[in-house]
Parts: structure tokens; sequence; C-alpha cells
């Protein structure tokens, strides 16, 4: 069992809501890797746009949709990301839970439950994008990758999961004029989540501590491996 399946008694976030924050950071992270594989200039943007990237703070909106397109669940939260590896996906609406991985492992606190569900990193990720997040594998081994058309001003980049057992059939990334500014996942039900990012700060100075469970506000910790 994952601890993706098994938040808590009483999850707060939808599984593909967690699936994506957790897609998204490791898709951050690969993209770095993306090279010269692809020949465009959205895929060009994004690899210099990542260039010299170590660490990343910055705010975000979450909306989930389900298959018929109608709203399932909004949030809003802070993500810090910290190469090789770490990042606290930190929801603060409509319920407090934090999403820690320390390069080892992940931890899922929900803050009023005061419990922490934990697993290896390399389990707990398994058969989402965010197994990238372990592997130095180059991006285009695991996505198709390719350019798609703009409507709304961004420069968008879609990947294509080529492994046939993840939950993600497809991932967009869209650009602003000066940053990563969405990203759009769809699983295999066809439930759509989008982030929408903001305030992003590059290379900004970063607290161990926020890649650590703080075992005093913790009453109850699971383990699933």
């Amino acid at each position: 069992m994952s601890i993706l399946d098994a938040l808590s008694p009483r999850p707060r976030i939808s599984r593909s809501g967690v699936r994506a924050g957790l897609g998204f950071l490791s898709i951050l992270i690969a993209l770095t890797w993306m090279g010269g594989a692809v020949a465009s200039d959205a895929a060009k943007r994004v690899d210099d746009y990542l260039s010299g990237l170590d660490s990343l703070k910055a705010s975000f909106e979450q909306y989930t949709f389900s298959a018929d397109h109608s709203q399932m669940m909004q949030a809003n939260g802070t993500l810090y990301l910290q190469r090789p590896g770490r990042f606290r996906w930190e929801y603060d609406t409509p319920n407090e839970q934090v999403i820690i991985a320390d390069g080892k492992r992940v931890y899922l606190h929900d803050i009023e439950l005061k419990q922490v569900s934990q697993q290896s990193q390399d389990k707990s990720l398994r058969g989402t994008p965010a197994l990238l997040l372990a592997s130095a594998d180059p991006i285009e081994k695991h996505f198709r990758v390719r350019s798609i058309e703009s409507t709304d001003g961004r420069d968008w980049v879609e990947l294509i999961p080529k492994a046939g057992d993840t939950d993600i059939v497809k991932i967009e990334i869209g650009f602003g004029k000066e940053t990563l500014d969405s990203l759009i996942m769809e699983d295999s039900f066809g439930q759509e989540t989008r982030l929408n990012f903001s305030g992003a700060q590059r290379n900004v100075s970063l607290k161990p501590s926020l890649f650590k469970i703080d075992p005093r506000a913790v009453d109850d910790f699971l383990q699933f491996d």
C-alpha cells in the first residue's frame, strides 16, 4: 500500500490532488535534463528557466475537476524545492496538510489529526511522475514531449507518460512572460488538476527544517513499508 492511498482515516486532500503536487515537483526537476532532446522554442524556454535552479519557493492555487468538468476541490498553499530530491508541499486550505520528501522518504502530515504517514520515496512515488525525483534518467525516457499551440499567450509543453501503468495520462506545462505559470494534469479517471503559481523565488535560502518532520507535533506515525 502507498501512503498516497492511505493519507488518514479522514483524508483531506484527494489522492489525485496529492499526486498532482508530487508530479509537478518531479517534472520540475526532470525537465532540467531535457537539454537538446526536444527541438522546440517552448522546450528550450523550460530548459533555460531551470538552468542553474537549486531551490524554489512559490505560492500555488490548485483546482481539481471531475471527468464531467465539475469542480471537486480548491486548495491553496506554498511549495519549497531544494535540489536534489527534497521538497515541501504545504496546503493551507481547505485543511492544513504537508507533504515532505527528504531524499529517502516521503511524509504526509495531517496537522489537525497530528498524524504522519510515511514510506520510502521509491515505493511511495512508484507509478507517478514523481518517481523521477529519485532518478537521473533523461525525461524523454519516460515521456513523449512536444510543444502545443497556445490560446492564452502562454508557452505550453505537453508530456505523455510512456509507461502504461501510471495514473497520470497527460501533463501540460505553461509559461507566462517571465516564469513558470501553470501545470495541468489529467489522470486515468478523466479527472483534471490545475496548478497556478505565483510569487516564485529562485535560489532562495531555505531552512533545512522545512524538509523534516517535527516529532513534537505528531501523536501517531503510520509506516507503509
